[in-house]
């Protein structure tokens, strides 16, 4: 199968040989005919050298994001094999009977730029950021019915909010919006239809199991709580006291809901509030601190900002922790990199003047991995301070 061709540049296909899935705009020397956005087409280097096939965009600085490398086909078993390739992982990572949701197909990670599928308990939400993407999900829906039969009983595209001009979010099997999803035997109510993202932020994970070895007979703020996933864990742990802050009673209401799910005494306190008010206002009050903030950076343009504003949580985190206590602090800002963000909490903990020792480095689960070739796919880091 042959598509329409994009001719890089004389020299600009070392990138593309070192596997990266991007070719930017300034790579291109031209192509064989008009194209639309989201369209297939084949590359080729200046001497018409086949080096991988992918989606055209019109939008943006990525012109191309590549399926296949070399004379890897894009035929009518790709997303078949790409599903199974997620789909065995997935089984060799997790287990399924306490932990039945999850990513299975994470970006580049798994080989297939522009694409998010979660699972929810036999429940599939799918996510585009690319047209190219959008224009598969069909496809993509029919190897999801044809192979996964047994574990499917809903299909959700909501890509209206990745691709805000052409995606919209509709059903493409069955019509349940919600279920009780359960990760480490947690329970969480998720709703991919109304809900932030796909329905639930499973990236967290295994940073929320490390938190239970630090919660047990503490007291614990969780901040920007979201569905409460740092909170329910570190109930779970035996905390003496949750305290679950976000400034959206939304929010909140559903920590609270997912608290009783699991807990119906717990010694829960739901708080509408904005993070940096309360914090200032219960000072030294608490022995575990999540900072767990949204994304501060969508883009690189927004990079000193975000900077300005983490360093400004962390000191407020830091001020807010008692004595001998323990700060979960994280970023999930693209742009912000590891060096980055260290520095930040560095020169936050600088202006404290406090003791203060790093316990853990921490990312994204294993279910959002990276891939080799794309460094850009990580974006979750996390520190666990110990905070004298």
């Amino acid at each position: 199968m042959s598509f329409s061709k994009v001719i890089l540049k004389q020299g600009k296909d070392k990138s593309i040989k070192r596997r990266h899935p991007w070719i930017f705009s300034g790579a291109v020397f031209g192509v064989s005919q008009e194209l639309e956005d989201g369209e297939m087409v084949d590359v080729v280097d200046d001497r018409n050298n086949h080096l991988g096939t992918g989606f055209f965009s019109n939008r943006g600085s990525i012109v191309v994001r590549l399926l296949t490398f070399g004379e890897e086909v894009f035929d009518e078993n790709f997303w078949k094999n790409r599903l199974e390739s997620a789909w065995v992982l997935r089984r060799k990572l997790l287990d399924f009977d306490v932990t039945n949701s999850f990513r299975l197909i994470h970006g580049e990670g798994d080989g297939i730029p522009g694409l998010i599928i979660d699972y929810y308990d036999k429940n599939w939400v799918i996510q585009a950021h690319s047209a190219g993407i959008y224009l598969q999900i069909e496809e993509i829906a029919k190897a999801i019915k044809t192979y996964y039969s047994d574990f499917c009983e809903t299909i959700y595209c909501k890509s209206s909010g990745t691709l805000p001009q052409t995606g919209r979010d509709f059903f493409l099997f069955g019509e349940k919006s919600e279920t009780i999803a359960l990760e480490n035997n947690v329970k969480f109510a998720v709703n991919w239809v109304e809900g932030q993202k796909t329905g639930f932020f499973l990236d967290q994970r295994e940073n929320r199991k490390l938190l239970m070895e630090y919660a047990k007979g503490k007291k614990v703020l969780n901040t920007f709580c979201y569905t409460g996933g740092f909170s329910i864990y570190a109930m779970s742990a035996g905390a003496e006291l949750v305290t679950s802050v976000d400034i959206s009673q939304k929010a909140v209401d559903l920590a609270d809901r997912n608290m009783e799910l699991n807990f119906k005494d717990a010694n829960h306190k739901p708080v509408a509030s904005d993070v940096f008010e309360y914090m200032k206002e219960n000072h030294q009050e608490y022995d575990v601190i999540i900072l767990d903030p949204p994304a501060f950076a969508k883009n690189i343009k927004s990079k000193h900002t975000a900077t300005q504003a983490y360093k400004r949580l962390n000191i407020a985190g830091l001020k807010a922790l008692g004595p001998k206590g323990i700060l979960f602090t994280f970023s999930c800002s693209q742009v912000i990199d590891d060096v980055l963000f260290y520095n930040t909490v560095a020169a936050a903990a600088i202006e404290t003047g406090r003791n203060i020792r790093v316990l853990h480095k921490l990312s994204q689960g294993p279910d959002h991995p990276t891939n080799i070739y794309h460094p850009e796919g990580h974006y979750l880091k996390g520190l666990v301070l110990f905070v004298e």
